[in-house]
């Protein structure tokens, strides 16, 4: 059967596209200096941190179902599991950035990913609009950056490496500043770092675990605390922050049509297609087929028959 050219293309990984043509790429750091190899066909999602400046020209883009636009001067930053889709760019776009992976982030504190403060900012202002001299800072880094990188490798290089970088965040917890307070780090309490230290775990764990008791014993403290810990820090409680990230892995799901309801609840640990359904209509507010055909603005008939199996 003939493809049908305007189906997306699912489970797309967004290191993988960027890394293509690339200015430079290892396992821990990919630099980029284009941005064409998107489509608006693609639905994608990384475990990596992305970091791109707009140099010229502009692109649009959804971020977890948001609408965001990117023109000159904006730095985009993505963190580890949003869902980009429909992202274009113009002809004349321009851009300069870099591509984190996860471990390498924790390892050299460069985006601590454990500030839940930085995190909320991410998820809320994904595009930070630089000042000239931002700019010329961030161009600074990325031209060092890129020529210690391709340097024949030597003695100190790896350190070299890190102090750049660590420089760099600096640099950018001060732009960080002109968007909100933060506490300083310095000053935390222990709930707060307990706090993050859950928020690192439910970030983590790939499938995701829903029980609240899973992360209490990990932190080796009561389900009750845990829960009162949450709700102090946050506003939430630690069962709606566990949904949050559940939900959204379920919405990636179901926007891969190839994937049947049965694989879905495989994939992600449920223990079968009632208690899957369930907790779909619960907040969803409908049946995962529905909600699929809405994800996808498709008609019944272009939908797997296996998904019948969800009833």
């Amino acid at each position: 059967m003939e493809k049908d050219k305007n189906t997306i293309s699912h489970n797309v990984d967004l290191k993988n596209i960027l890394s293509e043509g690339c200015a430079y790429h290892d396992d821990n750091i990919t630099m980029i200096d284009r941005l064409q190899n998107i489509h608006a066909k693609h639905l994608m999602k990384t475990d990596a941190y992305v970091v791109v400046l707009c140099l010229k020209g502009k692109g649009s883009f959804c971020m977890d179902n948001t609408p965001y636009t990117i023109n000159e001067n904006d730095l985009l930053i993505c963190h580890p599991n949003v869902i980009l889709e429909n992202a274009m760019v113009s002809v004349n776009f321009e851009c300069r950035g870099f591509i984190f992976s996860s471990q390498y982030v924790q390892q050299q504190n460069i985006i601590s990913n454990e500030s839940w403060n930085l995190r909320m900012l991410l998820e809320k202002y994904p595009i930070l609009s630089l000042i000239p001299r931002e700019v010329n800072a961030f161009m600074q880094y990325y031209d060092l950056l890129r020529s210690k990188l391709i340097d024949p490798p030597h003695k100190y290089q790896e350190e070299l490496i890190s102090a750049i970088l660590q420089a760099f965040s600096y640099d950018f917890y001060r732009i960080q500043e002109r968007f909100t307070q933060q506490v300083p780090q310095n000053m935390l309490c222990s709930a707060e770092i307990l706090f993050k230290k859950f928020i690192n775990l439910l970030s983590t764990f790939s499938p995701r675990e829903r029980k609240v008791k899973f992360y209490a014993d990990k932190l080796f403290i009561s389900p009750k605390y845990l829960s009162s810990v949450c709700k102090a820090q946050s506003g939430y409680t630690v069962s709606v922050l566990i949904n949050q990230f559940v939900v959204k892995d379920i919405e990636f799901m179901l926007k891969q049509p190839d994937k049947s309801i049965k694989d879905i609840v495989n994939e992600i640990n449920f223990p079968n297609i009632s208690f899957f359904g369930k907790y779909v209509r619960t907040h969803f507010g409908m049946s995962p087929r529905e909600y699929r055909l809405k994800l996808l603005g498709r008609t019944t008939s272009k939908i797997s028959q296996s998904e019948d199996n969800e009833k």
